[in-house]
């Protein structure tokens, strides 16, 4: 079964890991990498470029509850360089024929068809970009196709949510004016706009503004009441609008042993599954990992053991049918909608 995957920080991990970033994608490294790939069916997804504080990664896996304000806000301009570092990465990548950078749902498709990676860029958080929105002119000329408005710090254009256990989204205030000027710029670019990290009232928002609701890598809050994932009522709107929401495998928003363990099992991400499907409707549900950022339940040590969550699927009593939509289906149906080709 190939899979099709909202959100993966592999861009980011290459990039702070430094070196050759073919080489390092080359072998068995992270989460994500082209042997496991080939391996575990991973064909592609929304490849994420996000902007550390310091060359690394924000890291989950000592993390054991309790809970984590948000990060402070960061420069427009190491934010930019660290973001067009990881684009150059996916241009490499590219160049040495381990992916290819698709900006419309027939490149993807015949990118899965020849065994090629499918990569849609995805900005996670909006620091790179100026207040005149040149950069994300720039980038959507890059092939930029996605983008979170923020990840959880604030930023000119909203706020993020902290990393809390017990209470929902409703952390602050939601976008800012110019929060909702980059909205639209998106909509008129054909960028699709992701929810996830965005407090509830940026999630209102966006709905106001008639854009379908995608939250890429968000969970159910009903069965982790954690901060990043969904009420009943945010995923029914999802659905309600022909949005998207992908399961995130970070055992921290799965269960509410994973946030104060940092454990979880292929049980709970289909207790979860089962959750958003009901919440959003089976056809507004699919993956999204959050491979190389965020730690994994157990089975899962990275993409070549996706097999392992489709046989779990399986033995759940998921048809051949829903499955095809939750590992690919759905997603590019989204984008095809979304994208209006």
């Amino acid at each position: 079964m190939q899979v099709f995957d909202g959100h993966n920080d592999v861009l980011s991990r290459l990039w702070s890991a430094g070196g050759d970033p073919v080489a390092r994608f080359s072998r068995l490294e992270g989460h994500i990498n082209a042997p496991a790939a080939e391996a575990g069916g991973f064909a592609g997804g929304l490849f994420a470029l996000y902007s550390p504080q310091v060359r690394r990664s924000f890291d989950f896996s000592n993390f054991k509850g309790g809970e984590l304000p948000l990060s402070a806000a960061m420069e427009q301009a190491p934010a930019l360089q660290s973001v067009m570092a990881e684009v150059g990465i996916a241009q490499r990548l590219q160049a040495a024929g381990l992916l290819r950078l698709c900006t419309d749902v027939a490149g993807i498709e015949e990118a899965m068809a020849a065994g090629r990676i499918a990569a849609v860029l995805h900005l996670e958080g909006a620091e790179c970009i100026d207040p005149e929105l040149l950069v994300l002119d720039a980038l959507h000329a890059l092939g930029l196709r996605s983008l979170g408005p923020v990840w959880s710090r604030p930023t000119i254009w909203g706020d993020g949510v902290p990393f809390g256990f017990g209470g929902d989204g409703d952390t602050g205030p939601g976008l800012t004016p110019d929060g909702k000027r980059l909205v639209a710029r998106c909509a008129e670019l054909g960028i699709v706009v992701d929810t996830s990290h965005l407090t509830m009232k940026g999630f209102w928002d966006i709905a106001g503004m008639g854009h379908p609701l995608l939250a890429t890598h968000s969970n159910a809050w009903n069965v982790c009441r954690t901060t990043r994932n969904l009420t009943t009522t945010q995923l029914s709107a999802i659905g309600e609008t022909g949005g998207m929401v992908g399961l995130n495998y970070a055992t921290v928003f799965l269960s509410e042993s994973g946030w104060s363990t940092g454990r979880a099992t292929l049980d709970d991400c289909l207790r979860q599954l089962d959750a958003l499907i009901e919440g959003a409707g089976e056809d507004h549900v699919g993956l999204g990992s959050d491979f190389d950022g965020a730690p994994l339940p157990q089975g899962m040590a990275s993409c070549a053991d996706l097999p392992a969550l489709v046989a779990a699927m399986e033995a759940h009593g998921y048809g051949d049918t829903l499955i095809a939509k939750l590992c690919h289906g759905n997603w590019l149906a989204f984008l095809r909608r979304a994208w209006g080709r």
